[in-house]
């Protein structure tokens, strides 16, 4: 085994589809992979691609090409392969004829709207990375009004519950009674960053739209919806993260009404 050059065991796992990166070092630290037969117990190991690998028991999977997925998330699903709970998640939504996928990126239960999914694991961490710098937009509907000065606020950044938020772009697209509509944009996509970013402000979102999602967009998607994007869109979107993908032999469209 060549411990001097190689890729590291976590990454290795990740592209495979495994799970991302972080989940592979937690499957190392819970004794789940093998290397050659040898149980790894730390994540500092790189393997060659003599290795052979195995997870659970069961051998790595020979890697498949990079797809991505765009899925409309309904509200009330948790975007997690399991929930300690027992709420219905995204995974368990997904058509049957999907492989193994991960998200990149979540949205929480009460949000709704573009969830991108991968088969690779290595993918979704990058393309997560803050100096990726991906804007997400979304739809935002609040209860009250949002002013200039509140605007001004959320540009220039907000300190909610001892954390520091980045400024985010606000624009006021309609009101509906006691209700406004907004576009907000950022990178940052801390955990339920627009609804603490409001609440901050003393309104509260009443519904959240994620409409895009770096270059990709929801569209006309309808929710609960899923549509494979083809190779040669996501390597002219992708190209500058240094990913190449081959095309399909066959093309796939899903959608799951």
């Amino acid at each position: 085994m060549n411990t001097l050059k190689g890729e590291r065991i976590a990454k290795v796992i990740a592209r495979a589809g495994i799970c991302s990166r972080r989940e592979a070092e937690r499957y190392i630290e819970q004794g789940r992979i093998a290397v050659n037969g040898q149980v790894l117990t730390s994540p500092a190991f790189t393997v060659a691609p003599s290795d052979r690998i195995t997870v659970d028991q069961k051998p790595l999977p020979v890697k498949e090409r990079t797809r991505v997925w765009r899925y409309y998330k309904p509200a009330g699903l948790i975007t997690s392969h399991k929930d300690p709970q027992g709420r219905p998640t995204v995974f368990d939504a997904l058509p049957d004829t999907l492989p193994r996928v991960i998200s990149i990126g979540r949205l929480d239960l009460n949000s709704e709207g573009l969830l991108l999914l991968t088969n690779d694991g290595e993918l979704a961490r990058r393309i997560e990375l803050p100096s990726t710098g991906w804007v997400r937009r979304y739809r935002v509907r609040i209860h009250g009004d949002m002013t200039p000065e509140m605007i001004a606020k959320l540009a220039q950044g907000i300190v909610a519950e001892g954390i520091r938020y980045a400024g985010v772009q606000a624009v006021v697209d309609k009101k509906q009674g006691t209700n406004t509509w907004l576009t907000v944009s950022l990178k940052e996509g801390k955990n339920r960053e627009i609804r603490r970013l409001m609440e901050a402000l003393g309104v509260q979102v009443t519904r959240l739209i994620r409409i895009s999602y770096g270059p990709f967009q929801l569209g006309a998607l309808p929710k609960g919806g899923i549509d494979e994007i083809n190779a040669k869109i996501l390597n002219e979107q992708l190209g500058g993260l240094g990913v190449f993908i081959p095309p399909p032999r066959n093309k796939q469209r899903l959608k799951k009404a």
